[in-house]
């Protein structure tokens, strides 16, 4: 590796402890990438399965709507599960599963397409078929993963929701996907306690009309509702004759649509982002392998919750294309002792951990010790996402958990995108709080207003420049809105919709959202979302939300409430408020404080300025109000 002089902090790998990675030298893959962009992409496709092959690699012809792989056909079901199973790999443990109380289960990859198989064939008995949509809304349980996969098989769209929202957040992306069938678990284990995830759905599908059948999967095992004609247990269907354990994949075309997710936008409803099976099944396939090294004696584990993109991209799909085992936790990180992870790393001889600063953060506050008491020699690389990560998280990380010798891959990359845009690669030299550089091949700059490319360590709008496999391909629905989103306000460029820096080096770091997103632990949150949840409290007029800095969640919500004439603010009407917006959208959305006002900082035009509420929430100068209105 040559040596460079690289200014600040910087931690250099040892090939001692990484062993053979399959890239020795960033440089490699970026010529390879910059000489042929089109043709690297086709190279890593050509690692995989297709039924036809493709005439175009890259179609721009209609961009901004990109497409991929153009005419080639595939199913990325086939590349997960089936082209594995022809294997030796057949026998390997695809999914290794810890229960928060204990139960465990895994996988093999010949086992796993039993099952997605078995799956299958009970979602086509209930007339599921090819681009109908699907809901998912359970906890981090083995048959999320598998009715994900079993969707795509036979070609049906499938919609995750995450567990921790509630019911006004299950019932706007059950009506916006026109989803057919909602598959939902009885309940989800988080802290010891049972999350009532049937009796949340009960109440959302009061209001969705397009639902025909509800799948319940018994894993809490309380008593729930069962209505007649509409909800049906999963283990009584898996015992019947239709759930047989063969079941034909579905020929997909590249640019058919495989799932949409809801990611939180400026406006108060939540939007559909859209992938596909061909190019999002390359950008995983391709990134994953390069950066967490993907070997095959590695067991990976991504701690995040395959409600998030982080979910699909890293814990279904890239690893299982890249013939991965990877382990599964459903519950929380410290339950019932800040040491449980430490415990299961140990426990699985894992080697690649990937979570989130929010986790990092919470176990810090711990201390050492807990680390500590457990052998983490197994692990060799390490991974960070979902926000940026501060210095001080990102040492003690490499320090107590790395043991010093473990590379931290810090990722920046969005639903939208759908795979890894900013990202280190294990040979790398590591900057703490930096996500490095682009992804070889991948175009990205930091622009102004104008859309002007800013000096060295300016901060700006963070932009792409060229489209890439597995980026989104439309706004489900909008196309209109898609435009308008990414693609508006900086001519051929995508915006991010977040501010970065970078600094002489060429290394990126990303600061955060410039629009009215706020990122609780590393999920992004509307401002109008939560407004719209408390405003649709009978006592309240008007509400406006902001992120605050926080030590371990990176931002916390305040909000600001304007109370309809005649309520009196009564002792515990802010815990009242709190629990409303938690019931409506789950409790990641709960502000932290809530502040009782008489009025909100407008523009003439009527727009909130959050800007304005920040700084008299963190006490600081509001700056230029020459447009406010009062």
């Amino acid at each position: 590796m040559s040596e460079q002089k690289l200014s600040g902090e910087v931690y250099y790998p040892s090939f001692e402890h990484l062993g053979e990675p399959h890239v020795r030298e960033r440089g490699e893959l970026q010529r390879e990438a910059e000489n042929d962009y089109e043709g690297f992409w086709a190279r890593h496709a050509e690692e995989l399965d297709w039924f036809e092959p493709w005439e175009k690699v890259l179609d721009d012809s209609q961009a901004p709507f990109y497409k991929w792989f153009t005419g080639a056909k595939t199913n990325i079901v086939y590349n997960c599960v089936d082209r594995h199973v022809l294997t030796p790999r057949r026998n390997k443990l695809a999914l290794i599963w810890e229960g928060e109380d204990g139960e465990f289960r895994s996988l093999s990859y010949f086992a796993l397409k039993r099952e997605v198989c078995k799956f299958a064939n009970i979602l086509k008995s209930l007339g599921v078929e090819k681009g109908d949509r699907v809901t998912l809304y359970m906890g981090r349980i083995p048959e999320l993963v598998l009715g994900m996969l079993a969707c795509a098989r036979i070609g049906a769209i499938h919609s995750v929701v995450y567990g921790g929202f509630s019911v006004e957040a299950l019932h706007e992306r059950l009506e916006d996907s026109q989803s057919k069938v909602l598959i939902v678990a009885d309940g989800a284990y988080q802290r010891g306690k049972i999350v009532p995830l049937k009796d949340i759905a009960d109440e959302a599908l009061q209001r969705a009309a397009t639902v025909q059948s509800v799948l319940v999967v018994k894993r809490t095992g309380q008593e729930v509702n069962m209505e007649q004609g509409r909800d049906l247990w999963f283990h009584d269907l898996m015992m019947l004759p239709i759930a047989t354990s063969q079941c034909n994949l579905e020929v997909m075309d590249a640019e058919d649509p495989l799932f949409m997710l809801y990611t939180s936008g400026t406006t108060g409803k939540p939007k559909a982002i859209l992938h596909t099976h061909g190019g999002y099944m390359v950008g995983t396939y391709t990134t994953l392998k390069y950066v967490f090294d993907m070997q095959d004696q590695d067991r990976y584990w991504c701690a995040a919750d395959p409600g998030w993109i982080t979910g699909h991209s890293y814990i279904v799909y890239g690893p299982l294309l890249n013939g991965a085992t990877s382990f599964m936790y459903e519950g929380a990180p410290t339950y019932p002792y800040p040491n449980r992870w430490w415990q299961m790393v140990e426990r699985y001889g894992i080697t690649i951990l990937y979570t989130a600063p929010t986790a990092i953060r919470g176990l810090m506050r711990f201390g050492d010790a807990w680390a500590e008491r457990h052998d983490l020699s197994t692990l060799r690389l390490l991974g960070s996402v979902g926000e940026p990560i501060n210095p001080e998280a990102w040492k003690w990380y490499h320090r107590v958990i790395g043991r010093e010798r473990c590379p931290i891959m810090d990722t920046w990359w969005q639903t939208e995108t759908g795979m890894f845009m900013i990202t280190p690669i294990p040979s790398d030299p590591l900057k703490p709080g930096s996500g490095g550089k682009p992804f070889p091949g991948l175009q990205m700059d930091i622009v102004n207003e104008e859309g002007k490319p800013v000096g060295a360590d300016e901060e700006g709008y963070l932009i792409i420049k060229t489209p890439w496999p597995a980026m989104l391909r439309t706004i489900y629905g909008d196309p209109d809105r898609y435009v308008e989103q990414y693609w508006k306000r900086f001519e051929g460029m995508y915006m991010t919709g977040d501010s970065a820096r970078r600094d002489a080096d060429g290394y990126y770091w990303v600061i955060g959202r410039v629009d009215d997103v706020i990122k609780v632990s590393g999920y992004r949150l509307g401002t109008a979302e939560i407004e719209s949840a408390l405003v649709s409290h009978p006592a309240v007029s008007e509400a406006a939300a902001i992120g605050l800095p926080h030590d371990v969640k990176g931002n916390v919500i305040h909000a600001f409430v304007i109370l309809k004439t005649g309520v009196e603010v009564h002792e515990h009407f802010e815990d009242e408020l709190k629990r409303h917006v938690g019931h409506e959208m789950g409790p990641i959305a709960k502000p932290q404080a809530i502040e009782f006002v008489d009025s909100l900082p407008k523009t003439r035009s009527g727009k909130i300025m959050r800007r304005v509420l920040r700084a008299r929430a963190l006490g600081e100068d509001p700056g230029n109000l020459a447009t406010l209105e009062d």
